[in-house]
């Protein structure tokens, strides 16, 4: 008898350690910082090209992932943001039909809600960004760009591209609305909706957390200036 009683205690003591040792990795242990400053991918045009190249200022732009959630009994909209992102557009003011976009990034280790214990979960669980620190966008096609911009004219276009979250792509369209001031700086704003199993991403169960939305909404508000 004295044997089956300390088994069971030596049993309740390594599913204790094991559910002590999820909650660190999931909850409480610290989310991950930047490996580097945030760097943009070039965008390759010929040397007698007319584009003019503009790069997004991470300092005045805004990238947002917003999903629903109930917590402790109420519905509560998870906000998270992040200003590290980065990225170039080029576009030839006599023709702006022939505007490209470079590779969008956005290091999913600053990418933080008002929750410490959330972002931890975000980060160590969800996102793994130890392993995968970078989110990638990847436009392939602009839809609706003008023959000619009118100087602080909202335009609206759609851009499909590759989404990439840890190791998973998957295509998705953005709604966006941009104005030229000129030939210097564009203004702008666009938004998705992914599902979280189009991305392979789950939720850890967590105490007071449920009814989390399949939906994730995301908007990436920015200024992007020509390079000097």
């Amino acid at each position: 008898m004295k044997d089956k009683t300390l088994l069971g205690g030596i049993v309740v003591m390594i599913v204790g350690a094991i559910l002590i040792g999820v909650v660190w990795v999931l909850f409480l242990q610290p989310a991950q910082t930047p490996s580097a400053v945030l760097t943009t991918v070039p965008i390759t045009l010929p040397d007698n090209s007319q584009f003019t190249i503009l790069e997004i200022v991470p300092e005045e732009s805004l990238v947002t992932f917003t999903l629903d959630e109930t917590l402790r009994g109420l519905p509560t909209t998870v906000v998270g943001q992040s200003r590290a992102v980065a990225g170039q557009i080029a576009i030839d003011f006599a023709d702006p039909t022939t505007a490209q976009i470079g590779p969008i990034l956005i290091n999913a280790r600053t990418l933080l809600t008002e929750n410490e214990f959330r972002n931890n979960a975000i980060q160590n669980f969800i996102l793994q960004t130890e392993a995968y620190e970078l989110i990638t966008f990847t436009p392939q096609q602009i839809s609706g760009l003008p023959a000619q911009f009118t100087a602080n004219e909202p335009v609206t276009l759609t851009i499909q591209g590759n989404l990439t979250i840890r190791d998973v792509t998957q295509p998705v369209t953005f709604a966006a609305t941009v104005t030229a001031d000129g030939r210097t700086e564009l203004t702008g704003s666009a938004a998705a909706q992914i599902s979280l199993a189009d991305f392979a991403l789950t939720i850890p169960d967590a105490p007071g957390v449920a009814n989390v939305s399949e939906d994730v909404s995301l908007r990436i508000d920015f200024i992007a200036r020509m390079i000097p």
